[in-house]
């Protein structure tokens, strides 16, 4: 990469002197494990020097900002350094890549870190993985946690989820669902295996409902009108003087049907109510047992 170090010499610099990283992939800096480190910087000194390299504002740290921030914290004034004459875009490659070689990187800071440094390489997964000294399933995985939203991701990080977790929560394509999954692996304190479990059942309830019945749609509305000119000209046919009336607009079609109560063809189809009320009676055969004779009185028969 051309990158060369001033004689291996650590010189002290002042801390103002030193900016941050604009490529640095961290960017959680916890305050207890500051607070640890900067008690030990104040009791052991610091053990490893900053790495940074020159620039016209003064020198911008390739590696080491937690170690300068705790510098700071322990109120010291200065830092020992190394000093490297690197471009902007080396210095960016050397934060990323030093930074994804410690374990302590953010899971999505790490895969925020990876792809950031695919791109400024302008290689491949695989050639990155092999840069990087991972295997390529291994990349593969750590840069489709970068699918999660940023929501997401904030809960996961904030609640000290595993990339595991994160993994599992992949298998959820349903934005919505997801989130909801989420709030109920953290409600109830999932470790890996118990919401790898719960995820299982959550897709497995979702394969297993019903699909809804496919609803037919017709798009051309003269079908429907057609179906109510017919019904009408039944109804005219049976003698019931229906008919229709249609307004039409820009907009909609209005359609009216009017169905006369009274006439003819009314009357036979609803017969008044009190003969209505008699008709069961009146419908009734005659009894089989008696049978009127010529003077009209009724004469008993009985079947021998």
């Amino acid at each position: 990469m051309g990158i060369m170090q001033d004689k291996r010499r650590v010189i002290e610099i002042p801390l103002d002197d030193i900016y941050p990283n604009p490529a640095q992939p961290r960017r959680s800096f916890p305050e207890k494990e500051l607070l640890e480190l900067s008690r030990s910087i104040r009791q052991n000194g610091l053990l490893q020097p900053l790495s940074v390299r020159r620039t016209k504002n003064g020198y911008e740290l390739i590696a080491g900002e937690r170690r300068w921030r705790a510098c700071r914290l322990a109120g010291l004034d200065s830092a020992a350094c190394i000093v490297n004459s690197c471009s902007d875009k080396q210095s960016a490659v050397l934060a990323m890549t030093e930074n994804l070689q410690r374990q302590d990187l953010q899971i999505f800071e790490e895969a925020e870190g990876i792809r950031r440094l695919i791109e400024e390489w302008g290689v491949t997964q695989e050639e990155a993985a092999l840069r990087l000294g991972k295997s390529q399933s291994t990349l593969a995985n750590k840069l489709r946690l970068l699918r999660l939203t940023q929501e997401e991701r904030k809960k996961i990080s904030e609640n000290g989820l595993t990339e595991r977790h994160a993994r599992a929560l992949l298998r959820v394509d349903d934005v919505e669902l997801r989130g909801k999954v989420l709030d109920a692996i953290l409600a109830q304190h999932l470790n890996v295996q118990q919401t790898d479990q719960f995820i299982e059942r959550i897709l497995s309830e979702k394969e297993d409902k019903p699909k809804n019945k496919k609803r037919i749609i017709v798009k051309d509305i003269r079908i429907f009108m057609n179906t109510i000119s017919h019904a009408v000209k039944t109804m005219q046919l049976s003698g019931i003087q229906a008919k229709t009336i249609r307004n039409e607009t820009d907009d909609y079609i209005e359609c009216i049907v009017r169905i006369p109560k009274t006439g003819p063809a009314a009357s036979r189809m609803t017969p008044p109510p009190e003969k209505q009320a008699a008709a069961p009676e009146a419908a009734q055969p005659p009894d089989s047992s008696m049978e009127d004779n010529q003077e009209g009185k009724p004469v008993s028969r009985i079947a021998g």
